[in-house]
């Protein structure tokens, strides 16, 4: 497996080298590029070991930095709900290998404790469950916003960047690109999307990336390749997919008919009436789907997942998705659901 189990035992050894690894375990998503690692310890200990290599090392453990205050803040309905990193004397700890062949980045964590996987496709009570819960938790992430480490990252940057490489990337895509890049910043600009509260959110929420107890409350979450400090509004196309009629899949393309769904609506119902959404917010989860096709699939799509998949994302993409957006997307339906 690439040299990783030596990269992890040489950043071992700098973490703590009086205890020893015993073995590694590669349990790596099969679509991503991340590599995360089980190591049992000679002392029976179980850690989880995540390696990266996309980005810079600045930003890598910028993101983990403020995920693991986060985990440490929230309010105590959510004290076991993250996994937190270890921590070498008062900093967290975070490694950075460099060589000939790569300059890849590692961070340990404890594990969290998984309790009940919420099932490929949720009931609509489950549904409903799951929106109040989403509310709460983004509640609760509201309130610690103020504590947080600054994040440098914005979504204005990433679309310019985008507009920038996109002539060289895409060189038969360009003009649709463009297009849905201005786009985005005069629709944003109008909804003054730069006002809303920004907090915490995890952009990629799949069934297997959180557990619920057996009243269906969240209970745990590990998964961090997707963060990002921004609206709440983020998380909203995933949990979308998440509570769709087709459930969770392995085999998948990021379309918009999630959004439209009736199932996604009694979502959206629910969390509004824990922590009321604004017409603004509404009408910016359009172009909350349009920056992620832009900024996650086109931009970085090629890093974070592996090529077969990267491809077929961004065909999907710039072929279907970005072309019929504005004639399949229509926020006015949640609008009227929620009385706005």
């Amino acid at each position: 497996m690439a040299n990783y189990e030596n990269i992890l035992r040489y950043a071992w050894r700098a973490y703590d080298h009086t205890r020893s690894i015993r073995s590694i375990e590669d349990i790596s998503a099969q679509v991503s590029t991340n590599h995360v690692f089980k190591l049992l310890m000679e002392d029976g200990n179980v850690l989880i070991a995540k390696v990266t290599y996309f980005g810079s090392f600045e930003g890598f453990a910028e993101d983990h930095t403020i995920i693991n205050v986060l985990a440490n803040n929230l309010p105590v309905r959510y004290a076991n709900f993250l996994s937190r990193g270890l921590m070498k004397g008062t900093q967290l700890f975070f490694h950075r290998h460099i060589d000939e062949e790569q300059d890849a980045w590692i961070i340990f964590y404890r594990p969290i404790q998984i309790q009940e996987n919420p099932p490929r496709r949720l009931t609509e009570d489950q549904v409903r469950q799951l929106g109040r819960e989403m509310a709460y938790f983004h509640r609760d992430c509201t309130l610690v916003a103020n504590t947080l480490p600054r994040s440098d990252r914005d979504m204005t940057t990433d679309v310019n960047a985008l507009l920038n490489s996109a002539k060289a990337d895409y060189p038969d895509y360009y003009e649709l690109i463009a297009h849905h890049c201005r786009l985005f910043l005069e629709n944003t600009f109008r909804i003054n999307v730069y006002g809303f509260k920004k907090i915490p959110v995890f952009v990629d929420w799949n069934i297997g990336n959180f557990s619920v107890d057996q009243n269906g409350r969240l209970a745990s979450r590990w998964d961090y390749d997707w963060f990002r400090v921004s609206t709440r509004v983020t998380d909203f196309y995933f949990l979308s997919r998440v509570v769709s009629e087709v459930g969770d899949r392995t085999a998948f393309t990021y379309e918009a008919d999630r959004l439209t769904e009736d199932r996604f609506l009694l979502f959206l119902q629910a969390y509004h009436e824990i922590f009321p959404l604004t017409r603004p917010e509404v009408l910016f989860i359009k172009e909350s789907y349009r920056f992620f096709l832009l900024n996650y699939v086109l931009r970085l799509g090629q890093y974070f997942f592996r090529p077969s998949f990267a491809k077929k994302l961004s065909h999907d993409a710039l072929e279907v998705h970005l072309p019929t957006l504005e004639d399949k997307l229509s926020t006015d339906k949640i609008l009227r659901a929620l009385k706005l």
